[in-house]
C-alpha cells in the first residue's frame, strides 16, 4: 500500500495507530478516561469524521468503512475503540441540518461528544434556549471540544407540545464532569456524566434529534442519508468485533506457549482449545459476514435514493444485535478454555471480557432487538424503538 493509499483509508491510517493505542491502554484504564495524545492521534488522522460530510472535513465513508475502521482501533483496546465510535456516531448526527456546523468543527482538531439521552432541559428565550441538564454516559467527554446534549425544549415553564429534542451544542467550557463512571467494562472509555447550568445557546448552535438530511443526491452525501436507527446500531457492531478478534488472537498467542498445570503439553495441544478456537471462528466471522452483507445492502439503497423496507431494515437490525452477541460468545468461548490465565488483570484477555459484554448491554444492539425483528420477517409489526420510532 503507498503513502497516498493510506492517506486516504481510514481503516489504514487506524491500524496504523494500534501500537499507540495498546500503549496507553492501562493508562486508560486505571484513570477511566481515554489519555489525550491518543484523542488528539485519532483527531490528526481524521477518523472522527469518516462518516462527516466534506464541509466538516469528513470522508462522508459508506458504513462499512466506518465499522472498519472502529474495528481497527477496538482490536487494539476497546474503550478507545468505544471513544471513537462515538465521536463518528455525533459527528454523523451534526452533519444534517446544522446550519453552522462547518464554522463551528473548522479546527481539524475539534472532538466531539454528545449524550442521546433526552436528559436536558431547553427553554426558550429570545434567539435561543437557555439550557440546564445532567447526560450520563458522556464517553470521551475529557478530550471533548464540544458537547451536544439532547434536549427537551420548554416553553412557559412547560415542554413544548409537538416539539421534538433538540441537540444543543455547547464549548467545552460551558460544561461540568462529574466523576460518575465507576465500572468494569469499557473503564478507559471516560463515559462520566455531564452537566451544563442555565447556559445560553443559540437557536443556530441546535439541531434537532433525528434530523434527516435534506435535498437531492447532487447536494447531499449519501452518509447523510443513513437512517438514524442504522446509524446508532452498526457502529456499535464494531467495537465488538474488534474486541473479539483481539480476545482470539490473544488466545492463539497464549495457547501456543502455555503449559496447563499436572500436563506435559501445551494448551494448543488440547481438543477443548481447538474446539474453543474454532467455535469462536466460526462464530465472529460468520456474524461479521452477515452485518456486512446487510451494510451493503443498506449502502447500495441510500446511493440511490431509496428507502430500506421494512424486511431489509429488520434484517440489518438481526445482523447487528446478533454480531454483538456471537462477539460476546467467542470470547466466552477462549476465556473458558484458558481457565486461570484469563483471571489476572494483566491478562489480554481478562479486560476484553469485561469490555464486550458493555457492548453487548447497548441499547441500540440489545438481543432483544433479535425477537422485534424476526416479527416483522413473519409479517407483524415491531414493537421496539429501533425498528419502530427510529426505523
Amino acid at each position: 500500500m503507498t503513502h497516498s493509499d493510506t492517506l486516504d483509508d481510514p481503516v489504514a491510517r487506524a491500524t496504523a495507530l494500534q501500537p499507540l493505542v495498546r500503549d496507553h491502554a492501562d493508562e486508560a484504564e486505571r484513570d477511566r478516561r481515554l489519555p489525550a495524545p491518543v484523542a488528539r492521534a485519532m483527531a490528526e488522522a481524521g477518523l472522527y469524521r469518516v462518516a462527516a460530510s466534506a464541509r466538516l472535513g469528513g470522508g462522508e465513508h459508506d458504513p462499512a468503512t466506518q465499522v472498519r475502521t472502529i474495528e481497527a482501533i477496538s482490536e487494539a483496546d476497546g474503550a478507545t475503540g468505544w471513544n471513537l465510535m462515538i465521536g463518528i456516531e455525533t459527528f454523523g448526527l451534526l452533519t444534517a441540518g446544522f446550519a453552522r456546523a462547518a464554522e463551528l468543527f473548522a479546527d481539524p482538531l475539534a472532538i466531539p461528544a454528545g449524550s442521546t439521552a433526552s436528559f436536558g432541559r431547553a427553554d426558550v428565550t429570545d434567539g435561543g434556549y437557555r439550557l440546564s441538564g445532567q447526560w450520563p454516559f458522556v464517553s470521551g467527554c475529557h478530550n471533548a471540544t464540544w458537547f451536544s446534549g439532547l434536549s427537551i425544549v420548554h416553553e412557559g415553564g412547560a415542554p413544548r407540545q409537538g416539539t421534538p429534542p433538540r441537540f444543543m451544542l455547547v464549548p467545552r467550557e460551558s460544561i461540568e464532569i462529574l466523576d460518575t463512571w465507576h465500572v468494569a467494562g469499557l473503564r478507559g472509555s471516560g463515559s462520566h456524566d455531564v452537566r451544563v447550568d442555565d447556559v445560553f445557546v443559540a437557536e443556530q448552535d441546535t439541531v434537532g434529534f433525528g434530523t434527516r438530511a435534506s435535498g437531492g443526491a447532487d447536494t447531499v452525501p449519501p452518509a447523510a442519508r443513513v437512517p438514524l436507527g442504522a446509524r446508532l446500531a452498526y457502529n456499535k457492531v464494531g467495537v465488538a468485533l474488534g474486541i473479539a478478534r483481539g480476545a482470539l488472537d490473544a488466545f492463539g498467542e497464549l495457547a501456543a506457549g502455555k503449559v496447563p498445570r499436572f500436563t506435559s503439553t501445551t494448551l494448543r495441544e488440547r481438543p477443548f482449545a481447538q474446539r474453543a478456537i474454532a467455535q469462536g471462528e466460526a462464530r465472529l466471522r460468520g456474524a461479521r459476514a452477515f452485518v456486512f452483507e446487510s451494510l451493503d445492502e443498506l449502502w447500495q439503497a441510500v446511493r440511490e435514493g431509496r428507502e430500506l423496507d421494512a424486511r431489509a431494515r429488520a434484517l440489518l437490525q438481526i445482523a447487528c444485535s446478533d454480531a454483538v452477541r456471537a462477539c460476546a460468545e467467542a470470547v466466552d468461548q477462549v476465556v473458558e478454555a484458558a481457565g486461570t490465565s484469563a483471571n489476572p488483570l494483566d491478562s489480554p484477555l481478562e479486560r476484553r471480557a469485561r469490555d464486550v459484554r458493555v457492548v453487548r448491554q447497548h441499547t441500540t444492539v440489545a438481543p432483544h432487538h433479535i425477537e422485534d425483528g424476526g416479527r416483522v420477517l413473519l409479517g407483524l409489526p415491531a414493537q421496539g424503538m429501533m425498528l419502530s420510532s427510529l426505523a
